[in-house]
């Protein structure tokens, strides 16, 4: 059965330690070009690297290009109700914030299509 993990840590050890690790960079990468948000994380990049330039995409997309960043969550599928209880008074906070709600959709995604194959 699924369980949403908690935090983004434990997020990418659940993800290493069922071997899907590569298939949610992979599932990234995807959602991020189909918003038109060329990102292209290596298959190589550790967890932590991955959390970080995550973090950073997220946070420069809420600054300088906003439209896109909604674009991008409505295509990878993040809940709305989730965004909306986040508080947005400290950019730096609710960039790292979406980041983890991005990662917990594609996660979910990931971890269905290997369950259910």
């Amino acid at each position: 059965m699924f369980v949403a993990p908690v935090n983004t840590e434990s997020l990418l050890a659940q993800a290493q330690a069922e071997t899907l690790y590569l298939n949610l960079i992979e599932q990234i990468n995807k959602d991020f070009n189909l918003a038109n948000e060329g990102i292209d994380f290596p298959l190589s990049i550790s967890p932590d690297e991955l959390k970080i330039q995550l973090h950073e995409k997220i946070y420069r997309m809420i600054q300088y290009k906003f439209a896109e960043y909604l674009n991008l969550l409505y295509i990878i599928d993040v809940p709305e109700n989730e965004i909306k209880q986040l508080d947005g008074s400290d950019l730096v906070i609710l960039a790292e914030q979406v980041a983890f709600l991005i990662l917990k959709r594609e996660w979910q995604k990931v971890w269905f299509r290997n369950y259910y194959k």
